[in-house]
């Protein structure tokens, strides 16, 4: 992709002016956000790469448009997981000061040279981790949080199966579940049980040649990240009180998503005293601290995949529209 030359107060910054393929995106010189009295201006060092770009890519499940732009996303800079160094704040930031290395989750605009954000979007970044590291944190590391801990109210001693255990989120739920003080099993093609087994993990399954679902093994929560077994299937390996939380839809429709799954899904629990729990993760910064306080104290540790630059982004995205990460990609800006 040609670089563009920026000129005085420009940046260079990847676009979407259409909903698409990766082919849509397009590396252009475009102003530098302006810092509102609220806002903190921020030197992208990096930017995660996560499953929501794909969605807001392709502008699929429709639904998504409505909230996004109908025609075109309205913010057409792509990125949400970013780190890097304040290079100015609004007059009535405090939390802080020009120089201070963050990280943290935004609304759109990470894949560029600076991008705005709040004082609630941001935290600070633990000393210990590369840029590139830290980019991984903000929205995969609080989901995995929020799925298990909140979603699956999962309890030191217990038993939780991570499906897509090799993945951006997955990677964190392995780690995170052990943490917690859980007893946990990954699953994962063959490629990566190393990997799953060397995050802690007590029990790793090669799903291509386990099925999870037919096993002996009972698990109090079924972490499920990928959405390749029917909802019966997994209650069949909970115990008794056992909940399925689920951040993926299987085969989504274009129109509705995993609207269909969820909804049978909770219809479900009517009947039975397994719980069915529909993951819609939120960002938190309470949450980002609290991963960053279990990386600080050498509990969790980021996994990084592939390396992209700036130019390179729609590659980036092609690969991630495959869903064989290992871990996560970062855009190195």
């Amino acid at each position: 992709m040609e670089s563009p030359v920026p000129q005085n107060n420009q940046m260079k910054a990847i676009l979407q002016r259409a909903y698409g393929l990766p082919e849509v995106l397009r590396l252009e010189a475009v102003d530098r956000p302006a810092v509102p009295n609220d806002g903190v201006l921020v030197r992208v060092v990096a930017a995660g790469i996560t499953k929501g770009d794909w969605h807001l890519l392709t502008g699929k499940p429709y639904p998504v448009r409505a909230a996004f732009g109908l025609g075109a996303p309205r913010r057409p800079i792509p990125g949400m997981a970013i780190a890097g160094r304040v290079e100015a704040i609004g007059r009535d930031v405090t939390a802080f000061h020009v120089g201070d290395e963050v990280l943290g989750e935004i609304n759109r605009g990470g894949y560029a040279e600076y991008a705005c954000a709040t004082e609630k979007d941001l935290v600070p970044k633990p000393a210990g981790l590369t840029f590139e590291e830290a980019a991984t944190l903000p929205v995969s590391s609080t989901t995995a949080l929020q799925g298990l801990r909140d979603a699956g109210a999962l309890q030191a001693g217990q038993h939780v199966l991570v499906n897509g255990a090799a993945g951006g989120v997955g990677t964190w739920a392995v780690q995170i579940a052990m943490a917690l003080g859980a007893r946990v099993t990954g699953v994962c093609s063959g490629a990566n049980v190393d990997l799953v087994r060397s995050l802690g993990a007590d029990h790793v399954i090669d799903y291509q040649q386990e099925d999870f679902t037919r096993g002996s093994a009972r698990y109090d929560v079924i972490f499920d990240l990928v959405g390749n077994h029917p909802l019966a299937a997994c209650r069949s390996v909970l115990t008794e009180r056992g909940r399925v939380v689920a951040s993926a839809g299987g085969a989504e429709n274009d129109w509705t998503g995993p609207a269909g799954q969820v909804i049978a899904g909770l219809l479900s629990n009517v009947y039975s005293a397994q719980k069915f729990v529909s993951l819609m993760a939120l960002a938190n910064r309470t949450d980002l601290l609290t991963v960053c306080g279990l990386v600080e104290a050498g509990k969790v540790r980021a996994v990084i995949d592939r390396r992209y630059a700036l130019d390179e982004v729609p590659e980036a995205m092609r690969y991630l529209g495959l869903g064989h990460s290992r871990g996560k990609s970062v855009v190195t800006v």
